[in-house]
């Protein structure tokens, strides 16, 4: 439920960015992050909460939401054209990489119906530390662009700063999964 509120909250964001309405949108940026905490405190604490779909759904959910505000805040002329080329090129990548190995993965006969069952799981991808901190900087990014209308600073020296550092992390992020490849699947057993 709560990584369906986050990709229900993704259109409206970036709605309200487009319309920039950034009072409102970083209020709604905030809920959105409260749902991912709250999403991965009770998948941590309680086991029988975890879910097939829902350790699916969670990346997915973070892919969409990052992907809209991005665009929408490169529209609002708030990001850089290039950077958020960057970004989503890097995550199209990730995710062709991802079909890729759920197609290799799956034992035959291969069909749509177990391809696209979260809930037969065939390998997991294990984030790189850089991926994990690029993952944190694209997210401070987005924080500090949409506070920056709010707050005046929409021409700061620091916010064209994070984009350098946002940028480099992205390119590392992505050469990290370049490099480690394989050791960054872990294929699952017995299925």
């Amino acid at each position: 439920m709560l990584s369906m509120t986050r990709i229900g909250l993704a259109p409206v964001l970036g709605y309200l960015i487009i319309e920039e309405d950034f009072n409102i949108a970083l209020g709604v940026f905030a809920l959105a992050g409260l749902t991912d905490l709250l999403d991965g405190f009770i998948a941590r604490n309680w086991a029988n909460q975890k879910s097939a779909l829902g350790s699916a759904l969670d990346p997915l959910a973070d892919k969409i939401l990052i992907s809209i505000l991005y665009v929408s805040l490169t529209y609002a002329d708030l990001i850089p054209v290039p950077l958020t080329y960057m970004i989503i090129s890097r995550d199209v990548m990730l995710i062709a990489a991802v079909f890729y190995v759920r197609y290799r993965t799956l034992p035959t006969p291969r069909t749509l119906s177990k391809y696209f069952n979260p809930c037969y799981a065939t390998a997991r991808l294990k984030p790189t530390f850089i991926s994990k901190v690029n993952t944190a900087v694209q997210l401070i990014l987005v924080a500090a662009s949409l506070a920056a209308p709010v707050f005046n600073y929409a021409d700061s020296i620091y916010l064209q700063i994070l984009w350098c550092f946002t940028a480099f992390t992205t390119a590392a992020s992505a050469y990290s999964y370049y490099h480690y490849g394989r050791k960054t699947v872990q294929v699952i057993k017995g299925r």
